[in-house]
């Protein structure tokens, strides 16, 4: 008979890896060694309690992340990062809601590729960030924790819609935390070329303008961890990471 149990955690490597995965979060929290209770240690701790119950353990209390940084800033592929350790669900902004965006853009008269003028901004986007946010309700509400990747700009400086998540949140018995890529335009650039988006080329035609609006050294006030992907550390961080982790497991 073929069990559909997962083979017995060996304690070894499952320390191993939380060990890992506690180093390198205590690497991307900018600000030095924080507090045991502070909103950096909480989240890392509930970082290695996911990976730890993905061999077997029960059911934590959902959390919602919101994973947010400037256009090429490595915002996805954090996410990305985050949801291979924990397991928890993962939505892109741009892949729930481009083709949407592109199609209501045109029906307005304008240009599909538009993300900087007051059409897009006033009309559109919010709508984008609405079915974003439904969609991570839709997961929560069963229990499913849900990392979030989008800009964020606005929303994470608004300190009194953050303060709404939070009491919408802690109203469902759901926790809530809000991760700020930080990277330099130099790499932001690149990042963005290498891509080679049709919704970037404005930002690209018209990048001194661009980047002369970038707050690329401070974090919104709602951030509880900084991701410095200034020098491309975040990024490789990530891949040393899940390295480690398949040499501890293999």
């Amino acid at each position: 008979m073929i069990s559909d149990l997962p083979p017995p955690a060996d304690p070894v490597a499952d320390n191993a890896a939380a060990q890992v995965i506690e180093e390198a979060f205590t690497k991307v929290s900018i600000g030095g060694i924080e507090p045991g209770n502070s909103p950096q240690a909480l989240l890392r701790n509930r970082v290695v309690d996911a990976w730890r119950r993905r061999h077997g353990g029960g059911s934590p209390k959902p959390i919602l992340v919101l994973v947010g940084g400037y256009a090429g800033s490595g915002k996805t592929e954090f996410s990305r990062f985050l949801s291979d350790i924990t397991g928890w669900a993962f939505l892109d902004k741009d892949s729930l809601t481009r083709c949407i965006v592109e199609r209501l853009l045109v029906s307005l008269g304008g240009d599909p590729n538009d993300r900087h003028t007051d059409l897009y901004l006033k009309e559109v986007r919010p709508l984008e960030y609405r079915c974003l946010m439904e969609t991570a309700w839709d997961n929560l509400n069963i229990g499913t924790s849900t990392i979030l990747s989008a800009p964020f700009i606005a929303e994470l400086k608004d300190e009194a819609w953050f303060t709404r998540l939070e009491n919408r949140c802690a109203a469902k018995g759901i926790d809530v935390a809000a991760i700020w890529v930080r990277c330099d335009p130099e790499s932001m650039r690149e990042y963005i070329e290498f891509r080679g988006a049709a919704r970037d080329a404005w930002k690209l035609d018209n990048w001194d303008q661009y980047a002369e609006g970038l707050a690329v050294d401070t974090s919104p006030p709602t951030a509880h961890i900084t991701v410095d992907n200034r020098l491309g550390a975040a990024i490789s961080l990530a891949d040393q990471t899940r390295e480690a982790l398949k040499r501890i497991l293999a």
